[in-house]
């Protein structure tokens, strides 16, 4: 059997390439809630951790968000994703996108509560006294549009960590872009040309993502020396 034919008989026979399309849309959809979920917290929780380095306050809710920082950065998101599906929600009847977003997200947020953090900590402390406002006032109007114009870049690159990171949803029995090549895999029992076509296609996703990252980057240099 020449190439064509293996391609037909994988992709084209019985529509399975449809599979590739389905567990792409899902991908990108968990991708998508995760990034936004991951951004929110751990912007919040970067904020109870600088503030407590920068003022002493906020003691409880820093010890929390080191607990957490500890065992989300510390164990595997796979790991993680069984747990809240096997174990957090094993009596309670909800949706397998929905428990992908909500382990992808948290422990996304672990890593973006760093970034964000050492961003905020980077900006000089007369920033802080410059301003003639309070600490919660400026944090909002100075710190942070200074902090997420330095850490953009870096923030750009973890939605590239997290958009690879998704291929383990399969594990969950959730049909992802990995687990749409792997149905293919079964069915035709050939494992070279659909696990190929996926890594491809994460391949071209996470180019275009470094090119606009790469954009981003020069974009914010020449606004640097402007």
């Amino acid at each position: 059997m020449n190439f064509v034919e293996k391609f037909h008989s994988t992709f084209i026979d019985g529509d399975r390439w449809m599979y590739l399309v389905h567990g792409l849309g899902t991908t990108l959809l968990i991708t998508l809630f995760a990034v936004i979920l991951g951004m929110v917290l751990g912007f919040l929780i970067a904020i109870v951790r600088s503030t407590h380095d920068k003022t002493g306050k906020l003691g409880f809710l820093n010890v929390l968000a080191r607990i957490y920082l500890t065992i989300i950065r510390g164990t595997p998101v796979v790991v993680q994703l069984l747990i809240i599906y096997f174990v957090i929600f094993a009596s309670v009847n909800v949706g397998k996108t929905f428990v992908a977003v909500l382990a992808f997200g948290l422990n996304s947020a672990a890593y973006v509560a760093e970034i964000v953090r050492s961003g905020i900590m980077s900006i000089d402390n007369g920033q802080f006294e410059a301003g003639g406002m309070n600490y919660p006032k400026t944090m909002i109007s100075i710190i942070l549009p200074q902090a997420f114009k330095n850490i953009l870049p870096a923030l750009a690159n973890e939605c590239i960590v997290l958009l690879k990171e998704t291929s383990v949803a399969g594990y969950i029995a959730l049909t992802d872009l990995t687990k749409g090549g792997d149905i293919i895999r079964s069915q035709t029992y050939e494992a070279f040309l659909p696990l190929i076509a996926v890594a491809v296609i994460y391949l071209v996703m996470v180019m275009i993502l470094s090119s606009l990252v790469s954009k981003l980057e020069r974009r914010l240099a020449k606004s640097d020396r402007g």
